[in-house]
């Protein structure tokens, strides 16, 4: 299996995930303890697939600058970013999130300008340009696609799924500053995750109210299961990925989620709770079209 076919399945695979974070969350009714098994699920994954294809033994011979680093990166990325996510996806569902989450390679430009001594190009604000006009179609919409929400959509219902895409660019600083000491991606992946499924479990923990535990729908726990593992999977894929094609085709093909997560929610989730318009779906392309230029310029 090539670098390419690695790459759409994980992009195929990331929307699966959207749609089934999305079914789960209805039932959980809870964006923390979601986002936990999300991270747990996740975690156990990239354990497995660490030990089957990486020298774990740097892991432990690594400095405390390794583990900072990547525990920075897996609290912004995973820790917050999935967090806001299943939040986003709660406020205005699992299509316009993930349309607004495809804006990250806009916010991961901003990072390399300010962090990176990257430069603006024409091409590159051409693409920002695209990706914003995006933006405004999936956040101004009309409506904000929830049956029991009829106000006109606003821009603050947006800033959750803008916020992820946030995380996933800003995580890039602290990947990077550990990657020069522990040149895995993978295991600095699962460092990252690991320390952010330890963490969130024990917030949960102190989170606890005393009484009878809430009664869990066994439907959504499987959903939720789901979303981990194909999220899990997706992420092993996509460093697969980029160990065998060039960074650009692999980040390219990752937009495949949008897509996938628009045709998917409705099926998995139902009409009634993910209309997806056509307006959506021009925002949407507008976003992929703008980041497909960031990627590549």
């Amino acid at each position: 299996m090539t670098g390419v076919l690695w790459a759409a399945t994980a992009g195929i695979g990331f929307g699966f995930f959207q749609a089934f974070n999305r079914k789960a969350g209805r039932g959980l009714g809870d964006a923390y303890r979601s986002t936990f098994i999300l991270l747990f699920v996740s975690a156990v994954i990239l354990i497995a697939a660490s030990a089957l294809t990486e020298d774990v033994s740097t892991v432990w011979s690594a400095s405390w600058r390794v583990y900072v680093n990547f525990g920075l990166a897996g609290f912004v990325h995973f820790f917050l970013g999935w967090t806001f996510i299943t939040i986003s996806q709660a406020r205005i569902g699992a299509a316009k999130t993930g349309a607004l989450v495809g804006a990250t390679p806009l916010f991961a430009t901003m990072v390399g300008v300010a962090f990176f001594d990257e430069f603006l190009s024409l091409p590159v604000l051409l693409g920002i340009a695209i990706v914003l006009s995006g933006v405004y179609f999936v956040s101004w919409d009309g409506k904000n696609g929830m049956p029991n929400l009829h106000q006109p959509a606003r821009w603050t219902d947006s800033i959750f799924g803008l916020g992820t895409a946030v995380c996933f660019a800003a995580s890039a600083i602290f990947i990077r500053a550990g990657l020069k000491e522990l040149d895995s991606p993978l295991l600095g992946v699962t460092i990252g995750m690991v320390i952010s499924a330890g963490a969130y479990g024990v917030g949960l923990l102190a989170r606890r109210t005393p009484g009878a535990p809430e009664k869990i729908v066994l439907q959504a726990l499987t959903f939720q299961v789901l979303a981990g593992i194909f999220v899990g999977l997706s992420t092993w894929m996509r460093w697969i990925a980029l160990d065998q094609a060039p960074v650009g085709v692999v980040l390219s093909l990752g937009r495949l989620n949008i897509p996938v997560v628009l045709l998917v929610a409705p099926l998995i989730v139902g009409r009634r709770y993910e209309q997806v318009t056509l307006r959506i779906w021009l925002g949407a392309g507008l976003t992929i079209a703008g980041s497909l230029l960031l990627i590549f310029y």
